[in-house]
C-alpha cells in the first residue's frame, strides 16, 4: 500500500500545464456541444453573443453565408472558362489524335537524332503541326475554310456563290474566335481569378473568425457548468475560468465581428461581376457586328444564286 500512495502521489504531484489545459478545455466543449445538440441544455444556459445598435450578429453570419453561397454558386459555373475548350466536346477525339501523332513524331525524331552515323537508315525529322485552338468558333472557321477550299478546287477559278459564302462565313468566324480568346483571358484576370481569391481568403478567414467564436462560447458555457458543480474548494478555480472565457469570447467575437464587416463591405465582388459582364459584352458585340457584316454578303449572294437558278429553270 505504501508502494501505491506514493505512486497516486507522484502523478498528483505532476503538472501537465497548458496542453493539459487545452485537452480538458477541448473535451468539455465537445461535451457541451453534444448537450446542446442532444437538447439538454435549457436556453437560458446557452451564452446569449452581443449585439450592437445597428446589427446582430446573428445577422452578420447570415449574410457571410449568403455571400459564400453566391460565390460559389457562380464558381460552379465560371470555371469552365479555365479551359477554352468548354463549347467544344469534339476537341476530345481530336486530342486522342494529336497526341498520338505527338508520340509518333517523338519516336521517329528520336531515331533521326540517334541512328546517325550507324549502319541502319535514319527516318526524315517530322515537323509538328502548330496547335490550333479548340473553341467553338476557331472550329466552325476551320471547318468553312475546309469547305470553301475544297469547292474552289473543283471551279478552276471561275466564281461560286457558295465557295465565296463559305470564305466569308470562314473569315467572320476567324475575327469571332481572336475575340473568344481575348474573351476568356479577360474573364480569368478580371472576374474568375479574383473571385476565386475572395472565397478562399477574406470569406472563409471571415468563417474561421465565426468557428472560434463558437468554439469559445462552448468552452465558456462549459466553464460555466463547472463552476456550478464545482465543490466549495474548487468554486474559486472554476469562477476564474468563467472569467478568463468570457474575456476571450468577447475578444473573438470583436475580431468575427470586424472581420465579417470587412467581407460584407468589399466592394470588389461588384467590380469582379462588372468585369465578367464587360468582357461578355466585347465578345458578343464583336460576334454580332461580324455576324451581321457577313450574314449581310451571305444574303446577297443567296438572292443572286436564287434568281440564277429561278431563270435557268424557267429557259
Amino acid at each position: 500500500m505504501d508502494g501505491w500512495n506514493k505512486l497516486q502521489s507522484s502523478f498528483g504531484s505532476i503538472n501537465l500545464g497548458a496542453s493539459a489545459s487545452k485537452i480538458a478545455k477541448g473535451f468539455n466543449s465537445s461535451v457541451q456541444a453534444t448537450r446542446e445538440r442532444l437538447g439538454t441544455v435549457a436556453p437560458e444556459e446557452i451564452t446569449e453573443l452581443p449585439q450592437g445598435k445597428s446589427w446582430q450578429y446573428k445577422d452578420l453570419e447570415a449574410r457571410v453565408d449568403a455571400l459564400r453561397e453566391a460565390h460559389v454558386a457562380l464558381l460552379k459555373i465560371t470555371t469552365v472558362f479555365e479551359n477554352e475548350t468548354y463549347d467544344y466536346p469534339v476537341q476530345i477525339n481530336e486530342s486522342i489524335t494529336e497526341f498520338s501523332t505527338t508520340i509518333g513524331a517523338g519516336i521517329t525524331n528520336f531515331a533521326a537524332t540517334n541512328l546517325k552515323g550507324t549502319n541502319l537508315p535514319a527516318p526524315a525529322p517530322v515537323v509538328l503541326p502548330a496547335q490550333q485552338h479548340k473553341t467553338l468558333p476557331h472550329a466552325l472557321g476551320r471547318a468553312s475554310m475546309t469547305a470553301h477550299s475544297a469547292i474552289s478546287r473543283t471551279t478552276a477559278g471561275a466564281e461560286d456563290k457558295l465557295g465565296k459564302a463559305l470564305g466569308l462565313y470562314a473569315e467572320g468566324w476567324e475575327k469571332i474566335a481572336s475575340a473568344r480568346v481575348q474573351h476568356d483571358t479577360t474573364v480569368r484576370s478580371g472576374f474568375l481569378h479574383p473571385w476565386q481569391q475572395t472565397l478562399t481568403t477574406s470569406i472563409n478567414v471571415a468563417l474561421k473568425a465565426r468557428q472560434a467564436v463558437r468554439v469559445s462560447r462552448l468552452e465558456l458555457d462549459a466553464a460555466k457548468q463547472s463552476l456550478k458543480n464545482a465543490s466549495p474548494a474548487k468554486q474559486e478555480q472554476a469562477r476564474l475560468e468563467v472569467e478568463n472565457a468570457e474575456d476571450d469570447l468577447v475578444q473573438k467575437t470583436e475580431v468575427a465581428i470586424t472581420l465579417m464587416k470587412t467581407v460584407l463591405e468589399n466592394p470588389e465582388p461588384i467590380k469582379n461581376l462588372n468585369e465578367l459582364a464587360k468582357a461578355q459584352l466585347m465578345y458578343f458585340s464583336t460576334a454580332a457586328e461580324s455576324l451581321s457584316g457577313l450574314q449581310g454578303e451571305i444574303e446577297e449572294l443567296s438572292v443572286a444564286a436564287e434568281g440564277e437558278y429561278r431563270k435557268s429553270r424557267d429557259h
